[in-house]
This record gives C-alpha cells, structure tokens and sequence, in this order.
C-alpha cells in the first residue's frame, strides 16, 4: 500500500517536472516553430510579382532574407512582420496587389533571424533588432518614404515594439496578443510560466507609449489567440485604436480589412508628389 501511495505522488511530480524541463529548454521551439522546420525548397522562394528578393544586414551582424518593392514617388511604404509559423512571401504578394499597389504603396517583408533564408537564431530581442535593420533598409531604398507598420500574431508584437523607435504612419495589426505571457499562460495554466518564459513580448505595456492610429482586425473565433487579448490591446492603446471584430478565425481574416486600411492610413501621407503607379515600372 505504501508503494501504491509513493507512485500515486511520485508519478504526477515527475510528470510535473519533465514538462517544466520541456517547457525551459525547447520555448523557444514552441514560440517559433517557423525556425526549426528546415528550410523551404528553392521553388517556394519565388519572389511574389512586382517583387524582388534582397537581403539585408542587422546590427549584430545577422543576414535577413526578405521582399522588397519600392513605392512610387512620394508614396508610402507597408514594413510587415509574419506569424510564428509563415514566410514573408504571401505579406510580399499581398501587399503588391491592389487596392496598395493602386495608390503606389511599397511593401518591405522579411524573414525574422533563424527563419528559412536568414541567419542566427529567433529571440525576443533579436526580432526586434530584426525591425530596426528593416527599417532602415526601407529609409535607404526610398529616403523620406512614410513607413506603415504591419505584423500578424506574432509579428503584430514585433511591429508594436518597433513604434518605441520608429517613427510610423501608424499599426495595421492582424490577430494580434496583448502579451505573449498571457497567451502561454492560458496554454499551461499549470505551469509556472511568468518564470519560465525567455520571451514575453509585453505589446500591452508598449503600445501605450506609441503614437498614431492603430487598426486591429481579429476572429471572433480565433482558437490560437482567443479575442480577448485583441480586445484588452485595443484598450490599452485608448481611443486611437480601432477594433474590427470578423468572422473567422487566426488566419482566415488576413487582408479582409486591407481596403479599410488602406483607406485609413493613406490620407496620412500628405506628400502630394504621390502619383498611381505606371504599367511600366519594375521593382
């Protein structure tokens, strides 16, 4: 009997302590599974039309793999950071296409360090210094060009951490998650994550120190961040933000707002040199 009860209490308690050893070393695998998928086939690398893929050096040394089109002069640019999962391909392919090519929008999007096609390994403050290098890649190929800053999920982080920095049109974020805490500790309630966590992202304490207009487009049925952290981002960022509620879910309601957006963001380029883009021009 004794033995029964030992293994009764010995048996959760180990379970317990291999998921928080799990949980310690391989977060890292969870938060970024985009990273240690190896990397694409060369077909799947096609830059999307009106594109071109380049790459890019950050500050610490890291190369990015991304997809650039310049806007046409006076215009503005879309700087769009992807999920945990995905590819700056359907970003790129994305924001080529009307109604943000009709009004001589560009579009930057890169592939976060660690991802397939760039170097180093994915961090919390790496993809932040990722958005820096970006960015100033986008101030180098079109000087003086207003930059929008775009993120899905994870990447809506990476965007509302770029703002502390950056100067911006203004956030188009697309499911995005008050912090990265919440979500983990929602996912193992059991589980000391507060403690454990590398990586919190805090957009709820960042995007109070931004500026600008920010749109937040979110599934009323989202199963990977449930609504309400869209919900309590939006609150934290006050009556600047703009919340859009869809049907749907984390990836079905990408671009279902982007003519609102578009609409949204570009009366704020005031550069009247802005023209609509000629049949001719190549990226």
């Amino acid at each position: 009997m004794r033995l029964l009860l030992a293994f009764l209490v010995a048996g959760p308690l180990a379970l317990y302590a291999v998921a928080l050893v799990v949980l310690a070393a391989f977060q890292r695998h969870l938060i970024y599974p985009g990273a240690y998928r190896g990397p694409l086939p060369s077909a799947a690398r096609d830059a999307p039309p009106g594109t071109r893929a380049i790459s890019l050096e950050t500050d610490d040394g890291e190369r990015l793999f991304g997809f650039w089109r310049p806007p046409t002069p006076g215009c503005a640019v879309v700087l769009s950071f992807h999920g945990n999962g995905s590819r700056p391909e359907p970003a790129a392919a994305r924001f080529s296409a009307d109604p943000w090519r009709a009004e001589g929008w560009g579009v930057l999007a890169i592939a976060y360090r660690g991802y397939p096609g760039s170097t180093g390994s994915p961090s919390e403050d790496g993809l932040i210094a990722d958005a820096g290098a970006a960015y100033r890649e986008v101030a180098a190929r079109a000087p003086g060009a207003p930059v929008l800053l775009h993120g899905h999920s994870l990447g809506a982080a990476v965007a509302v951490a770029a703002t502390r920095t950056m100067p911006h049109l203004g956030l188009y974020l697309e499911a995005p998650f008050d912090s990265l805490t919440a979500v983990a500790a929602e996912r193992f309630p059991y589980l000391p994550v507060r403690l454990l966590l590398r990586d919190s992202f805090r957009s709820d304490a960042r995007i109070a120190e931004t500026g600008g207009p920010v749109l937040i487009v979110h599934g009323r049925s989202d199963p990977v961040v449930p609504l309400p952290h869209a919900q309590r981002l939006a609150e934290r960022a006050g009556p600047r933000a703009r919340l859009t509620i869809l049907p749907g879910d984390h990836v079905s309601i990408l671009g279902e707002q982007d003519r609102a957006a578009e609409a949204l963001f570009r009366p704020l380029t005031t550069d009247p040199v802005c023209r609509k883009p000629l049949a001719t021009e190549t990226p």
